[in-house]
């Protein structure tokens, strides 16, 4: 599926917290109904069948439980997307990324026979739940989806973010059997459109010693095999190698990753949205907030002359790219791992759902055994009983009336974010007076209801506002006493 990723180092973010961050969208033809759930070790299978590739996989024993971002209406598989384990890694899955004929070529994609019953291999689908559950650290769940792959293999092209408190990496597949893998620099953020993207990678640390790079094990020879390496200064490239650089991505990727770099790089940005050598990774003008993270996963150009609710001047390009914050963003999920409290309670999973130009980003503890069941309880029926529909329904709404309904978006994201942190510190200061872990998971639940209390207030608030924005502006108006006194006028 189409999606953007940002991913924040621990000495780049603004409280030295490692950040993981990804849209997830749905494809073109509707949207993919999400909630926030835990799935327990004891719900956890131990043979796995996919949906849609009808591969079998003999899963480890002892999983440990996880936060998972599943689809709510069953029947295309359980599409977990992004989560937190018992360990407090993470992990988000996937970034649908690109290739090219050649890679294709070489080591095609493994793809489900269904005339001959051959099953084909892994996907977004899959992933995560056949990783997360049994990974102790980010480097770990490098190497476990590594050799998924080239047991398995994979349908699709994907990247995929893993976290822990002290580091993150960044992993892409290559055709149907191969992969690299990229820790992401502490003082840097990675900006990720649907795009091959790392760029530099270090085909010898990732061969040998494995420090900040990891691959396949016969990636050297599979690149001089095929004569995938085009450098001619023997500076190896990933992206030159492996990656596309079609028209297509200089209007559906190469766009977004320019729009994220000219927000966090203002002053010192330098490209234009078609370009093809965005950097995969690089150094802020400033330490990134999560509320910057929010902002930069709804960009929708603005200042610019490409945003599509551009509404003055020069139209002529207006809505030329696409944009990161769209109509079918199904949901974000930031995942901060933060390093300044106890383990038990350091990891925090923002979330929001559907269109991000108009939606909130709420906190909710990690580490947990039940989600609040306004986040939970999303099915295939529209409802204001739910985040996700609430969510949908303010976004259409406020997209119809946006001039009026901007205003009531804005104190509508301030105000949970506000309440938000405020509501997280308090129970920061409570949990770290108790000592016994029972007690703490009580504490955790406890404030994550409080808090999807608040965030369902606030919303049902900014349903009625803005519908009576969209209200005021329907074609079929008509307001008696001042119509009654503009035909008087117009008779005398």
């Amino acid at each position: 599926m189409s999606c953007t990723t940002l991913l924040v180092g621990k000495n780049a973010s603004y409280d030295g917290s490692t950040m993981i961050a990804r849209n997830d969208d749905s494809g073109a033809d509707g949207f993919t109904p999400k909630k926030f759930v835990v799935i327990s070790s004891k719900e956890q299978k131990r043979k796995y069948k996919t949906v849609i590739s009808h591969l079998e996989i003999d899963l480890p024993d002892n999983p440990m439980s996880y936060t998972a971002m599943p689809n709510a209406v069953k029947g295309k598989g359980i599409w977990a997307a992004s989560g937190i384990n018992e360990e407090n890694i993470a992990m988000t899955a996937t970034e649908t990324i690109t290739s090219n004929p050649r890679v294709l070529g070489a080591d095609p994609l493994v793809e489900y026979d269904e005339i001959n019953h051959i099953s084909g291999g892994i996907g977004e689908e899959d992933i995560v739940y056949i990783v997360l559950p049994y990974i102790h650290s980010a480097r770990e769940g490098v190497e476990r989806l590594g050799s998924l792959l080239e047991k398995y293999g994979t349908y699709e092209m994907n990247g995929i973010a893993f976290q822990d408190h002290d580091e993150i990496w960044w992993l892409e597949t290559i055709g149907g059997h191969h992969w690299i893998a990229k820790k992401v620099p502490d003082d840097h953020y990675v900006a990720m459109p649907n795009q091959f993207g790392i760029d530099n990678f270090d085909l010898e640390d990732a061969l040998t010693s494995k420090k900040n790079h990891m691959c396949s094990s016969d990636m050297k020879e599979f690149i001089e095999k095929y004569h995938l390496d085009l450098s001619l200064n023997s500076k190896f490239n990933a992206r030159d190698t492996f990656g596309s650089h079609d028209d297509s991505d200089h209007v559906y990727n190469t766009p977004r990753a320019f729009d994220i770099e000219r927000y966090l790089n203002p002053h010192t940005f330098t490209h234009q949205p078609y370009d093809d050598d965005i950097p995969w990774s690089q150094v802020p003008e400033k330490k990134i907030t999560v509320e910057d993270v929010k902002y930069a996963l709804s960009l929708h150009f603005q200042g610019t002359n490409y945003d599509p609710y551009k509404s003055y001047g020069d139209l002529s390009q207006k809505g030329m790219y696409r944009p990161i914050g769209i109509n079918r963003n199904d949901f974000l999920s930031v995942i901060q791992l933060r390093n300044d409290v106890p383990k038990s309670f350091q990891a925090i999973e923002w979330i929001a759902y559907a269109s991000n130009v108009f939606n909130a980003l709420v906190p909710f503890y990690g580490s947990i055994s039940e989600t609040p069941d306004y986040l939970s309880n999303t099915t295939d029926t529209v409802s204001t009983d739910n985040f996700y529909w609430s969510s949908r329904l303010i976004a259409a709404m406020a997209d119809a009336s946006y001039k009026k309904s901007s205003i009531h978006i804005e104190r509508y994201q301030k105000n949970v974010m506000a309440k938000g942190h405020h509501l997280i510190n308090i129970y920061d200061e409570l949990l770290q007076k108790e000592n016994d872990l029972d007690k703490q998971l009580q504490l955790k639940h406890q404030a994550n209801q409080k808090i999807a209390d608040m965030l369902k207030e606030e919303t049902n608030k900014t349903i009625s506002l803005v519908l009576n924005e969209l209200s005021l502006s329907m074609k079929n108006k008509f307001e008696r006493f001042r119509r009654i006194k503009e035909v008087h006028s117009n008779l005398f």
